[in-house]
């Protein structure tokens, strides 16, 4: 990502196209996202995660929390992923488990879902 000047009294918000991250391994992905969290900054996914590169995501953030520098990560979604629908039975089944939705990560020490239902994530941000 571009070097952005951060001011002292605000968040960072980095806004990730589906293009951008159309290209990348899983691991690329997750090294992205996991880097602008830990600089405090909130990333928001276009097209989200898939339901295994989310596993993987919270895997690799429970290795890095500790106490002083990392308290790991604030994850919401929407549209719920249909993997919470049905899960294994229905890729089985041939259900496309799309992953053509908005997600929100950030600090958990920075970021509080207020409200999350189908059409809206209300989150309150505050600074470090």
């Amino acid at each position: 990502m571009a070097e952005v000047k951060k001011a002292d009294d605000g968040v960072q918000i980095d806004l990730i196209s589906g293009e951008r991250m159309e290209g990348m391994a899983s691991m690329e992905k997750i090294r992205m996202i996991l880097d602008g969290v830990h600089d405090g900054n909130i990333v928001i996914l276009e097209e989200g995660l898939s339901p295994d590169e989310e596993s993987k995501l919270i895997e690799v953030t429970m290795t890095e929390i500790s106490p002083d520098e990392f308290n790991g990560i604030e994850i919401e979604t929407y549209p719920k992923s249909d993997s919470s629908d049905g899960g294994l039975f229905n890729r089985l089944m041939g259900k496309d488990t799309d992953t053509k939705k908005l997600t929100v990560i950030g600090p958990a020490n920075q970021i509080e879902t207020l409200h999350k239902d189908e059409t809206l994530i209300s989150a309150l941000v505050s600074r470090k």
